[in-house]
């Protein structure tokens, strides 16, 4: 005790009195009183740690040092919490080697008395001083190599006989680079071959020769490079020619012998890490003259095939499948190319054999054909696209995926090279009829029931039929005689009295182009009408319509498909009705009806003897008749459909069989109405269409 005493006495008198001395509680030692406060902090000097040694603690104990403590932070952080008393011994032990800076770093010292003490404490003391911190104490911390020296304030690092300090004045390495051009022949080894090779080796060996000749390597049987279980390189060797890098190379197997560079300059690379006892590598080198490499060029094989090439020798190149010359002097893909070997081991021309790329498919962009995975996409041979459609309304015609094949085309899995396409989805609503109805004797149709059902409103109150999102049918008389450009139809609305622009739910598409069937004869009045043979018309929207639950296309039937008698369909339309069942006055329906009627037989058909009929009507193989007793259709749903099976529950999808045509006059109850007969104009409309859109 006397020993620390005097100790402590020296250092409170010393001139460095700023790097050491006392802390205490106030009061100390004759106590301190309550509400008591000390805030003390010092710091370090670089390469210096500071500490506090208490030699003394009487405070008031408490749970977690609520009323009286001491607390202890280093550079900002809490490292210790004291209160009650301690003796010297449990102080040296426990406490004090805590209450150390870190490096250069700062402590401070908090103290705070509550109003409770029910006696007088004494209080704590402590004393405080600056060391020189030991760097060498934690070298992989510091990273000295070898050896690691200390000294105030800081360190340095030192090396073994034959190695010297990296300019990062922490790594020793061995000096191994050397520039051995000039020299046809040599041996170059590992440091301290054929012991092991020195740690932490940064190697680089220079050989250069006369342009017309090429250093070959002559490697010995003992190759002992460091190589993790998985076979990844640690330490590692690598030869850098003038065509590429070789390597790396480690384990335990040498490099194939002789090793050809075909080159005349060649670089030597060799580094190993920190650790390891491994051999290394040794091998002897000299000059030959220059041969041509088999391999031309990556991705291609030559002809003829042999090992290596001398100079004049001529071969033809040609590309592996899936790949062509990339050649900017020549026009299109080629395969195949001559090149000739040269003495100074080169091969000219030198074309590289690239991957055939296909490009990005030919989309429209307004198109509902969708490529997934468009951003990343890769476009090279063998690589894959895959399509579908961005609308539910839509469905993909064709295969879905495709490969770049080796003629540079998109092809796929069926062996197409033509896109798919998305096509509307036909015929089928998304809101069913949940019942029939009895249009005359019709039932009104809800929003949705009947999608493809179109209105024309003016110059000719009639209806059409959507057959896709570009195109509508109609009957040749509904629009002969009108411009392309001048009619406007409603989609998506029931209450044909309303329809019109902003209306809400209501589509509207203005014709481009209306095309009336060739076989339809336009010189013969309306009114003087016998022969409405060939009765049918399409309709070319001039934008793209969007498609949805109220607006949806009705399906095409096969082309030549009959209709058999008594066949049920459904007809639908804005066109006259009954006003009352005590009335033959007939008016316009003001909201969109269907009825359910049948087909009838042809003898039936034929009859066409109407009442206040002047002339007898024409009947041909392009017309069926229907109806039923009670339901027909009637002037002003001219145009409309006809469709199969008739619209009920969980039937369809539907197809458009008959275009309203013409009939007896609706106030003679003929309850016969005739049709044009779509199926026979299947092949007609498809060409049309094709044969427009080309021309887009």
């Amino acid at each position: 005790m006397l020993i620390i005493s005097l100790q402590l006495i020296l250092l409170s008198h010393s001139a460095c009195s700023m790097l050491l001395g006392w802390v205490e509680s106030p009061g100390y030692p004759s106590g301190y009183l309550p509400h008591a406060s000390l805030n003390w902090s010092r710091c370090a000097p670089k390469g210096h740690t500071l500490s506090i040694r208490f030699i003394h603690l009487d405070l008031e104990d408490s749970q977690d040092c609520e009323n009286d403590a001491v607390k202890v932070y280093s550079n900002g952080s809490l490292i210790s919490v004291l209160c009650g008393k301690k003796e010297f011994e449990e102080l040296q032990n426990t406490v004090n080697p805590m209450l150390v800076s870190s490096k250069g770093g700062c402590l401070s010292l908090t103290f705070y008395s509550d109003y409770s003490n029910t006696r007088r404490h004494t209080g704590f003391r402590g004393f405080y001083t600056v060391q020189d911190f030991d760097e060498c104490q934690d070298d992989s911390e510091y990273g000295c190599t070898q050896f690691c020296h200390n000294f105030i304030g800081g360190y340095h690092c030192s090396c073994r006989h034959g190695y010297h300090l990296s300019p990062d004045q922490h790594t020793c390495t061995v000096s191994c680079s050397e520039d051995l051009s000039g020299l046809n022949k040599g041996d170059i080894s590992t440091p301290s071959w054929p012991g092991p090779y020195a740690e932490n080796a940064d190697c680089q060996y220079t050989l250069s020769v006369e342009p017309h000749l090429q250093l070959e390597l002559h490697f010995s049987e003992v190759f002992d490079v460091e190589q993790s279980p998985d076979g990844q390189c640690i330490d590692e060797l690598r030869i850098e020619t003038s065509s590429g890098t070789l390597g790396p190379f480690c384990g335990r197997t040498p490099p194939p012998s002789p090793l050809l560079t075909h080159s005349n300059e060649v670089k030597i690379h060799f580094i190993s890490d920190s650790y390891g006892t491994n051999k290394g590598f040794n091998f002897h080198f000299k000059t030959r003259g220059k041969v041509c490499p088999a391999a031309v060029t990556s991705h291609s094989t030559a002809s003829p095939l042999e090992p290596e090439y001398l100079p004049g020798q001529i071969v033809t190149v040609t590309c592996d499948l899936g790949h062509v010359v990339k050649n900017q002097g020549s026009a299109g893909l080629s395969t195949k190319y001559v090149a000739t070997c040269l003495s100074t081991g080169i091969w000219v021309p030198n074309y590289p054999c690239e991957p055939v790329n296909c490009g990005h498919p030919d989309i429209p962009e307004d198109s509902i054909l969708h490529l997934v995975g468009s951003d990343g996409l890769h476009t090279q041979y063998e690589d894959q696209i895959q399509f579908n459609c961005s609308s539910k309304y839509y469905m993909l015609h064709g295969d879905d995926t495709y490969t770049c094949s080796a003629l540079g085309e998109w092809v796929s899995s069926s062996g197409a090279t033509q896109m798919p396409k998305c096509k509307p989805v036909c015929g089928i609503p998304e809101r069913r009829s949940l019942s029939t109805g009895r249009i005359l004797g019709g039932k009104d149709a809800a929003l949705g029931e009947i999608p493809w059902q179109l209105l024309i409103k003016e110059p000719r109150r009639g209806g059409a039929s959507l057959i896709n999102d570009r195109w509508a049918v109609t009957a040749a008389h509904v629009v002969e005689g009108l411009r392309e450009t001048s009619l406007e139809l409603f989609g998506a609305v029931v209450d044909g009295m309303t329809a019109r622009v902003g209306e809400s739910n209501i589509a509207v598409m203005s014709s481009q182009r209306i095309i009336i069937h060739p076989g339809y004869d336009t010189s013969i009045p309306s009114e003087s009408r016998t022969n409405f043979d060939n009765d049918i018309a399409l309709i070319r929207f001039s934008e793209r319509v969007d498609l949805g639950p109220n607006l949806l296309p009705i399906c095409l039937p096969e082309a030549n498909t009959g209709l058999v008698e008594d066949q049920q369909g459904t007809v639908s339309g804005w066109g006259f009705t009954e006003k009352n069942t005590n009335s033959k006055i007939m008016v316009t329906s003001q909201m969109l009806k269907y009825a359910h009627i049948g087909v009838y037989s042809t003898d039936k058909c034929q009859d066409t003897n109407f009442k206040r009929q002047t002339q007898r009507m024409t009947f041909t193989d392009n017309m069926f008749c229907a109806g039923a007793e009670g339901k027909d259709s009637c002037k002003k749903d001219s145009g409309g459909p006809f469709f199969v099976p008739m619209m009920s529950t969980g039937d369809g999808p539907h197809y458009l069989f008959g275009i309203v045509s013409w009939g007896p006059p609706c106030i003679d109850r003929a309850y016969k109405g005739y049709y044009t007969k779509v199926a026979n104009y299947v092949d007609w409309i498809t060409e049309t269409i094709d044969k427009v859109e080309k021309e887009k």
